[in-house]
């Protein structure tokens, strides 16, 4: 747990000087992301399990920050999602289920600070499309990744976000058709 804590904060710091200094959000996020990813792999060797959960960590961060000083979230969600296409790309790493991960952390994050998940999920998306066509990898598959990720996470928040994604991310997004490969339903918990 301490790593994940200061991973968050790291990407949090991050993110509220990139935003303080240029005030260009998806910059700042597609840049403190990648390199923050970048950076952790190669020193921990991260990956399957804890790949996805360092992917989180730095999403969560970048969303946390972003909402600190008060701007986009959605611009953070893109960003953050370019910033996770070319973290991984630059090591090797295949991108799909780290876009899904990425998405799905969005999401979460965004319903953590009381943003509005729907733009925050769909803006994952487009992100997911403009990393994948930037490096070359497929558009489609990228944004069902995406899409598919966003409405997990949204199943960790309620019914209603559910519903409220789903909309969001489904259709043509960018010149791509959107697909969500599996049905999600809630997995809210009850509080013990």
């Amino acid at each position: 747990m301490p790593q994940e804590k200061r991973i968050v904060e790291t990407v949090k710091t991050g993110i509220i000087d990139g935003i303080r200094g240029t005030g260009e959000v998806v910059d700042a996020a597609i840049s403190t992301v990648s390199g923050t990813l970048v950076n952790t792999i190669k020193s921990t060797g991260a990956v399957g399990a804890a790949l996805t959960g360092t992917v989180s960590d730095v999403l969560r961060g970048a969303i946390l920050g972003t909402a600190h000083v008060g701007a986009d979230i959605g611009g953070a969600a893109k960003g953050g999602v370019i910033g996770v296409i070319r973290g991984t790309a630059e090591v090797g790493v295949e991108a799909t289920e780290s876009i899904g991960a990425g998405a799905q952390a969005v999401v979460k994050s965004a319903a953590e600070v009381g943003g509005d998940l729907g733009s925050a999920a769909r803006s994952a998306v487009e992100g997911s499309i403009a990393g994948a066509k930037e490096l070359g990898l497929q558009a489609e598959e990228a944004a069902s990744a995406a899409a598919s990720g966003a409405i997990k996470g949204a199943g960790e928040v309620s019914a209603a976000a559910v519903d409220e994604v789903r909309r969001a991310v489904t259709g043509v997004i960018g010149g791509v058709k959107v697909v969500v490969k599996q049905p999600f339903k809630s997995e809210k918990r009850k509080a013990s």
